[in-house]
């Protein structure tokens, strides 16, 4: 990999994400591993169908805009993401018609909503609210929509927080994982401690890759996918006290994300009054 294209390609994908919204456990990774993320991600998923169940980081759009500039050789044959933030869909949709990226699409979805049918995926990716205040059930929902939307089989890849001091990312992961074994999964792979984020009340918390990958013969299950009401299952969703109220983060109005906001400065000019 030329690795000044690929930062300059993450640098253009970066330019035009949303500013992540804290209530929602929006937090962005640092730009230098979300190049090498891609790659891995462009590798592990060459040529398959792949779902992004939730994609504040613009990671989809980074693995697709590199191998559409061919920074990368490889890359999957189509991507979607579904995500809730309306400014995150439109951020990707309108950076794929600019790019010419023709495999690369979007649409408005919450995981606490049926899975809308669809032709079946070969594999998911989800970095999702890691759930420290809820023994990861919210990342659990969010594995539980990427295992609906590969039909019980294929791969799926989980960005989950990793740190060797903290019990709580212990206990998360032994939940998920716990989850999957349930669904017909087992882990086949870990990598550890490998994103860095813009977290500025635990700046040196990471996260890990966690591979699931279907049993030999893993069924779906014959109801289709249903609504998630559970009170119990929606408690701390997006951390202590915060509730998954909200049905859908909607765009007021198209934003330049690469300059600065209107709203952000205002202009003295000569001559006028101190």
């Amino acid at each position: 990999m030329d690795l000044r294209r690929a930062i300059n390609a993450i640098s253009d994908v970066v330019q035009n994400r949303p500013r992540p919204l804290r209530e929602f456990d929006q937090i962005h990774m640092k730009s230098g591993d979300m190049v090498f993320q891609s790659e891995i991600v462009a590798d592990w998923a060459d040529g398959k169908r792949l779902a992004f169940i939730g994609d504040g980081d613009a990671i989809s759009v980074c693995v697709a805009y590199l191998h559409a500039s061919e920074v990368l050789p490889f890359g999957p044959a189509h991507i979607t993401v579904f995500d809730f933030d309306e400014r995150t869909v439109n951020a990707v949709t309108r950076f794929a018609e600019a790019a010419g990226i023709t495999n690369l699409d979007a649409q408005l979805y919450n995981v606490l909503d049926a899975l809308p049918d669809f032709e079946q995926f070969d594999c998911f990716y989800t970095n999702p609210p890691w759930g420290a205040s809820n023994n990861g059930e919210s990342v659990n929902i969010f594995v539980e929509r990427g295992i609906e939307a590969c039909r019980h089989g294929g791969e799926g890849m989980i960005v989950i927080a990793d740190d060797d001091e903290l019990d709580w990312p212990k206990q998360v992961l032994a939940s998920v994982q716990r989850r999957a074994a349930e669904k017909g999964y087992y882990v086949s792979k870990m990598q550890r401690k490998l994103h860095e984020y813009h977290l500025d009340d635990a700046p040196d918390l990471r996260s890990c890759n966690l591979y699931i990958s279907a049993l030999p013969g893993n069924q779906a299950p014959a109801h289709p996918s249903s609504a998630i009401d559970d009170p119990v299952r929606l408690e701390h969703f997006y951390g202590r006290s915060k509730e998954a109220r909200v049905h859908y983060v909607l765009e007021r109005h198209r934003v330049n994300y690469g300059k600065a906001h209107d709203d952000e400065y205002e202009l003295k000019l000569f001559g006028d009054r101190p």
